[in-house]
């Protein structure tokens, strides 16, 4: 399994930004990607994730800014950031497993890509 992400970078606050995981050796029929984020001095967290059934989940604090997708025939799941907060500065990792059942604990994957730096700041 190799996922790989792209997109971030330096953006003002209430900008957008989209992220892009594109993942390969994982069978769209029954891995979620999910989204983790992870800021300075704080724990990695999920943000958002995608069933293989195109069910989706948010965490609290992105829901209604944050819109996830998936494209199966090209093997990639995109994170639509919109209203970017300067607390939403951090590294945002994808994540695969199978099934989406407590889609948020990040012990669960074993499958993880080496990160995009996002920054909101004027």
């Amino acid at each position: 399994v190799q996922l790989v992400e792209s997109g971030g970078g330096l953006v003002q606050p209430g900008g957008s930004l989209t992220l892009s995981c594109g993942a390969s050796g994982v069978s769209s029929d029954y891995y979620a990607i999910t989204w983790f984020r992870q800021a300075p001095g704080k724990e990695r967290e999920g943000v958002s994730s995608i069933g293989s059934a195109g069910t989706t989940y948010y965490s609290d604090s992105v829901k209604g800014r944050f819109t996830i997708s998936r494209d199966d025939a090209k093997n990639t799941v995109w994170l639509q950031m919109r209203s970017l907060k300067p607390e939403d500065t951090a590294i945002y990792y994808c994540a695969a497993k199978r099934g989406t059942i407590n889609w948020s604990r990040r012990g669960l994957y074993s499958n993880w890509g080496q990160g995009t730096q996002v920054t909101v700041s004027s």
